[in-house]
């Protein structure tokens, strides 16, 4: 069922006789072919400042705004481009929770369309194409059902339409505060980049996404290129190259990826040398731990949820450091990120169990159902077992200090994603490392 029409009037000739009884004819069949309730439509015509095209197309502004009137789920949209007028009904879209969407637009913009659509979207939402055809003297419209015949659009022009997102996306303003960094001072910022994020600074929108997602999936509604745009917002802020930057393909195993070495197809730590690139763990709950060694100048990441505590992910990086950069146990210094805490984190008691035999202290309430785990306490105990000394392990939570970079993601809704606590739509910060040239 058709939840959304987009219409498409952006390339319309202006001179369409009897524009009004066309364009209600069009809405007649569409809610005529949908099912009850009948779809929202949205209608995207072109608003450029002193653009011939702009005067004449703001002819259609009046008879729209007339339509709209009589027709309450019509919503005019006019921007200066194709991208700004799509990112604004895809606002709608997601306010409504909508996905499944039909576009009627002339023959000519379907190509173009599918590759802003590729951009803006995600797997989440299904287009359908139906083509508004112009009959001869532009006296009359036909819709007719579009082939799905896929053609190769010019790499060039997919170029530009992919420039033309970026720029309209860069002219956002930031979302929920300025952009923020955590850092921690037992890593050495002469030699190292670092940092934690939190979730605000972006231009994402959706409640549980806002605003700075650093991850893009098949199963959320925030694409690719928006995440782009807020990994660029923070590599400006920190000062390191995004085009250098390497995220974590995570698997929630202990496979460690050694950069220059071939990349597996998933892995949970990453470990390099090089200067100049950027390593990043992300978290929504499990922990983003950072690695550093300032005396062979080398630096790791890992992706530590429970599955990857007990499987040891944090030593593992640790001893691909040792064995490929000739680190020295004593010198890396350990980092543990915002990550739930034990104060929200509970787990089958089968589960809690495995973290019990590594130390009783990483469980509370073991009697219960289901124990509360802490899993940033294991962590460190697996690390200093493995001959990490603990006064370079930092992890604020057990220091009892005051809070620095370990914060409980789920106890924070103004500063961290949870997975746990916003449940699957949820959104995802990042800590990251890199050596300075």
């Amino acid at each position: 069922m058709v939840e959304a029409v987009l219409l498409d009037l952006f390339s319309l000739p202006a001179n369409l006789q009897n524009i009004q009884g066309l364009l209600c004819n069009i809405l007649e069949t569409t809610e005529k072919c949908s099912s009850d309730p009948a779809p929202f439509i949205y209608a995207m015509c072109c608003q450029r400042q002193g653009d011939e095209r702009n005067s004449e197309q703001e002819s259609f502004l009046p008879v729209l705004r007339d339509i709209q009137s009589l027709k309450g789920r019509l919503e005019v949209v006019h921007a200066s481009t194709t991208s700004a007028a799509l990112y604004s009904i895809k606002q709608r879209l997601d306010e409504k929770d909508l996905s499944i969407v039909k576009v009627i637009l002339p023959s000519l913009r379907t190509d173009l369309m599918k590759v802003y659509i590729d951009h803006l979207f995600t797997p989440v939402y299904q287009f359908e194409f139906e083509h508004l055809q112009v009959a001869s003297g532009c006296k009359n419209l036909q819709i007719a059902e579009c082939q799905n015949e896929e053609q190769a659009f010019p790499t060039q022009d997919v170029a530009l339409i992919r420039s033309e997102i970026q720029m309209y996306l860069e002219s956002l303003p930031s979302l929920k505060g300025e952009l923020t960094i955590l850092r921690s001072s037992l890593i050495p910022g002469d030699i190292f980049i670092h940092g934690f994020t939190t979730r605000t600074g972006g231009i994402s929108y959706i409640p549980t996404l806002s605003s700075c997602n650093l991850f893009s999936s098949s199963k959320r509604r925030d694409p690719q290129i928006v995440v782009k745009e807020n990994l660029r917002r923070l590599a400006n802020a920190a000062g390191f190259d995004p085009e250098t930057f390497h995220r974590i393909k995570t698997d929630h195993g202990n496979a460690v990826y050694v950069m220059g070495k071939t990349e597996p197809d998933s892995y949970d730590g990453i470990v390099t040398n090089q200067k100049g690139v950027t390593i990043a763990a992300p978290g929504a709950d499990c922990i983003p731990v950072l690695f550093a060694d300032p005396v062979r100048k080398a630096c790791g990441a890992a992706h530590s949820g429970w599955k990857g505590t007990l499987l040891g992910v944090s030593m593992a990086t640790v001893n691909a450091m040792v064995s490929e950069y000739g680190c020295n146990v004593n010198d890396i210094l350990v980092v543990l990120g915002p990550s739930v805490g034990p104060c929200c984190y509970n787990l089958p008691h089968e589960s809690a169990e495995e973290f019990h035999r590594i130390d009783p202290k990483c469980v509370r309430l073991f009697g219960s159902a289901r124990p509360y785990v802490d899993i940033r306490k294991a962590t460190r105990v697996l690390l200093e077992n493995g001959g990490i000394l603990p006064e370079n392990i930092q992890d604020d939570s057990g220091t009892d200090q005051n809070q620095n970079v370990t914060f409980c993601t789920a106890c924070h809704p103004e500063k961290f994603y949870s997975h746990f606590r916003d449940g699957n739509n949820f959104g995802t910060q990042i800590g990251f490392i890199s050596i300075k040239d």
